[in-house]
């Protein structure tokens, strides 16, 4: 039961003065959640195992304190503190001893995304309204999606902003005095959770929201399957304009179904099929839009064409379907068709996504580092057949059977990598055997690399691509999948004499990095 005073906290000129609040880690995320409340006037109490020391130095600034030591049991200081709500940065799990005493003691659980909705009134644009929100999340493609929508929206002369487990805290959007006419929100799975939780008078209700699709990944955190799916779900929840799914994954499909939305909310499929009349599609080559248009049941409206995303190398078909989603989260805001094919001329994949780093003697380096699962890797594998395919690292409670035995046979060799190799050498041996298999033993994160390149090196041939994929999450060897790419970057450049481009800091929030 949520008491009167946090039911009548649903705007930043509400009462939050006083309001004892615990905010569980300080990285971006934390950082960014004890700023607003401080600024809002509330009592903030800090709770890390580990202080960035920058953020540290901050909060006596800011007016929040600080605890920081072993989490492994609830602080004596935290329960002290007795706050009235408790603010969690995602990566803590719902296991984990403070958020299960939490809500043992009845105390409200919120996440950043929730405090964002709360008080996304701080800037309001010239009718008084605040921002729409567009949420969205997937086991893969979040990130690009998320770009697409807010660079289509763009050009379409809003005022938007790529925000959430993108890079940018929700809340930095919110209270930026530029202010915006749309706030793109990529979610985790992870924050979604923490969104499933709401149980106030006012809860997040997006103008329009997207799954781009379910698979296994992140297990360990959310404890099962059937765990993480109902928090991918909970991003229809109350969505007032757009439900877009993907019609080529039936789960999503059924997300909408069961979904609690606004009345008037349509579902908006799309994939790489011919479109229904509620769809957005591929027909001869042509992408087209047969949701958002009066006569949509005998017209359609093109947006772009096959060949132009091959010219611009955005093809691959999960690239593809990702355009197609974001076009239909574009047009539900009313960005023409002609805004959205301008958009893609100018946009440009993130670094560490089936980017090609090099060719070489007839040898293409594609570094796809950001595929953290083996979802996200059978797309890049269906990008490029037969490639030597790179794969290991952290598995995070995934089985990587199902992927090599669907994709694995067909690579020209595979090299193995990270802390878990042994579940993915018996699965070669189990469902490929006739693969090429070679080992990287444990060595210092620098010598990772090279001996990887120089394995590739070995095998590769006039036509063949190199393909860093590797189905896992980095943290066993890597400190990111941008670390993790970088150097498979550097030690390609390092082998064949050749500079290469593309190469871009990724500054992440530690607890946010190869969310889902």
């Amino acid at each position: 039961m949520t008491s009167p005073r946090l039911a009548a906290l649903t705007s930043w000129n509400a009462d939050w003065k006083g309001l004892r609040v615990a905010v569980l880690g300080l990285s971006v995320t934390g950082f960014s959640v004890a700023d607003t409340l401080a600024e809002l006037g509330a009592d903030v109490l800090v709770v890390t195992e580990k202080a960035d020391e920058e953020y540290a130095r901050l909060l006596p600034i800011i007016g929040a304190r600080l605890w920081a030591g072993p989490l492994d049991a609830v602080p004596q200081t935290l329960v002290d503190f007795a706050p009235e709500v408790v603010v969690a940065s995602p990566g803590f799990s719902p296991r984990h001893p403070i958020v299960e005493w939490a809500q043992r003691s009845g105390i409200a659980l919120w996440g950043d995304v929730e405090l964002a909705w709360r008080v996304r009134d701080k800037v309001v644009r010239a009718d008084g309204t605040p921002a729409d929100w567009i949420l969205i999340t997937g086991t893969n493609g979040k990130t690009t999606t998320t770009r697409l929508a807010a660079t289509m929206l763009v050009a379409g002369g809003l005022r938007a902003a790529p925000v959430g487990n993108i890079g940018t805290p929700v809340l930095d959007a919110v209270r930026d005095p530029s202010g915006f006419d749309a706030l793109v929100v990529e979610l985790s799975s992870h924050q979604l959770w923490y969104l499933g939780l709401q149980t106030g008078a006012d809860p997040v209700s997006p103008h329009a929201a997207v799954c781009l699709n379910l698979a296994d990944d992140h297990l360990e955190w959310h404890g099962s399957f059937e765990a993480y799916r109902d928090a991918k779900a909970h991003v229809y929840d109350n969505t007032r304009a757009a439900c877009v799914y993907n019609k080529a994954d039936a789960a999503t499909r059924q997300m909408v179904e069961d979904a609690d939305v606004v009345e008037g909310a349509r579902a908006i499929g799309f994939d790489l099929g011919i479109p229904g009349p509620s769809d957005l599609g591929v027909v001869d080559g042509i992408l087209v839009d047969r949701a958002f248009l009066d006569d949509r049941h005998t017209s359609a409206l093109e947006l772009t064409t096959v060949d132009e995303l091959t010219e611009l190398g955005l093809s691959a078909p999960h690239i593809a379907a990702n355009i197609l989603a974001a076009a239909a989260l574009a047009r539900s805001l009313g960005v023409a068709p002609e805004a959205i094919r301008d958009a893609l001329r100018d946009f440009r994949l993130d670094p560490h996504r089936i980017e090609v780093i090099a060719r070489h003697r007839g040898i293409t380096w594609v570094d796809d580092s950001k595929a953290t699962n083996p979802h996200a890797a059978a797309s890049s594998l269906t990008a490029y057949p037969g490639a030597v395919w790179i794969v290991g690292g952290l598995l995070k409670g995934v089985d990587i059977s199902e992927l090599i035995a669907g994709r694995g046979s067909r690579v020209k060799a595979a090299i193995v990598i990270g802390i878990e190799r042994d579940a993915v050498l018996a699965a070669f041996s189990r469902h490929a055997p006739a693969v090429p298999v070679f080992e990287v033993d444990d060595v210092e994160t620098e010598e990772v690399m090279t001996r990887v390149v120089e394995l590739a090196a070995g095998v590769a041939r006039d036509g063949d691509v190199v393909l860093l994929a590797p189905a896992s999450a980095s943290f066993d060897q890597f400190t990111s999948y941008a670390d993790r790419g970088h150097r498979f970057a550097a030690a390609v450049r390092d082998r064949i004499g050749t500079g290469v481009e593309g190469e871009h800091d990724t500054a992440a929030d530690p607890s946010d990095t190869d969310l889902s």
